[in-house]
């Protein structure tokens, strides 16, 4: 997901280690994703569509 963050926007995702197997997507410092309550590892896409929604704000 990483590589594909960069390739798409020309950004460079940090991970932060997290607690208990949550993985969390978040920019700006505000959570766009967790799998918290969907259980699962987003793809690619999903993770497009938030940030696509976090730039036109």
């Amino acid at each position: 997901m990483q590589a594909a963050i960069k390739t798409k926007y020309g950004l460079t995702a940090v991970l932060k280690e997290g607690h208990s197997g949550i993985f969390e997507v978040s920019i700006d410092d505000d959570v766009v994703y967790t799998n918290e309550t969907t259980y699962r590892f987003p793809t690619d896409e999903e993770i497009f569509e938030k940030i696509d929604d976090a730039k036109k704000k």
